[in-house]
């Protein structure tokens, strides 16, 4: 089953965090997305302001269905930075890489 078809599943912590390696293999399967500390982030460009925010509110549309929310940045007016990393164990999860995986589809 590919990434964006599954769902978030809730963590409230007890589990580690992806290992490094763990980590690479989920990230062959998003497009453009790196690996920071223990986070992912990838930025998307767009046409204008109104766009860069109509993709944002999507992402937030995404990000309520899933039940796992992003950091977003929304800068030079149509850059938007998505950062990903679950925040109860600390550091990257199947869930990142899930909703990536939803917000590329979007751009798609």
């Amino acid at each position: 089953m590919q990434l964006s078809e599954k769902n978030c599943v809730p963590c409230e912590g007890g589990v580690k965090p992806f290992t490094r390696q763990e980590a690479k293999r989920y990230l062959k399967q998003v497009n453009g997305w790196f690996i920071i500390r223990k986070e992912i982030e990838k930025e998307f460009k767009f046409k204008d302001f109104k766009e860069a925010l109509g993709f944002i509110n999507k992402v937030g549309d995404i990000a309520e269905e899933e039940d796992h929310h992003p950091d977003i940045y929304l800068h030079s007016y149509k850059r938007v930075k998505i950062t990903l990393s679950t925040h109860a164990i600390k550091g990257l999860s199947e869930n990142d890489f899930i909703l990536a995986a939803k917000i590329d589809k979007i751009v798609e």
